[in-house]
């Protein structure tokens, strides 16, 4: 568990417990610019995939979940020829999402540098991920973690960079 006792907000390994409260945040996040989720996905599946891993996260602040991310293990991302091989093994990064209502106030980069340190706690030496190529706001934010884009692919019906870095 992380926490910030200045924001006040916690990080922890997501619970069986807060699962429609966390598949309420990624239907939240459907329509919204450059977010490829429907109603389809992510699914219960994809929690019971992620807990079954303990690969789901949430950070709350007053005691509600605001975001939350997954480490992903996606073979068909792992096959792209772009990643470099010097960083194996690398882990991957995926779900990252922020209620609507929370944006803009710094939770997407925090769960990112979690996920990042939770990956090199895990033995990860680098780290992996696809950024949907139109996406300004993300773009801006892996940049500035020192991600590097090392290729595209088009994927799930979209055209991704692909972002890498040592972890």
């Amino acid at each position: 568990m992380a926490a910030n006792e200045k924001t006040g907000y916690i990080i922890e390994k997501a619970t069986e417990g807060e699962r429609s409260e966390i598949m309420a945040l990624y239907k939240a996040q459907i329509g919204r610019e450059f977010c490829p989720w429907d109603e389809d996905y992510p699914s219960d599946e994809t929690m019971d995939w992620d807990y079954s891993r303990d690969a789901l996260f949430v950070l709350k602040a007053d005691g509600k979940i605001r975001a939350a991310i997954s480490i992903e293990k996606d073979e068909s991302v792992d096959k792209l020829t772009c990643w470099d091989k010097s960083l194996e093994p690398e882990g991957e990064l995926a779900r990252l999402a922020v209620m609507p209502e929370e944006q803009n106030k710094g939770y997407g980069r925090v769960m990112l540098q979690f996920g990042m340190d939770e990956l090199k706690r895990r033995g990860y030496r680098g780290i992996h991920m696809l950024v949907n190529k139109y996406n300004r706001k993300a773009i801006s934010c892996y940049s500035v973690f020192g991600f590097k884009v090392v290729g595209e692919c088009r994927m799930y019906d979209q055209d991704f960079l692909c972002y890498e870095r040592e972890l």
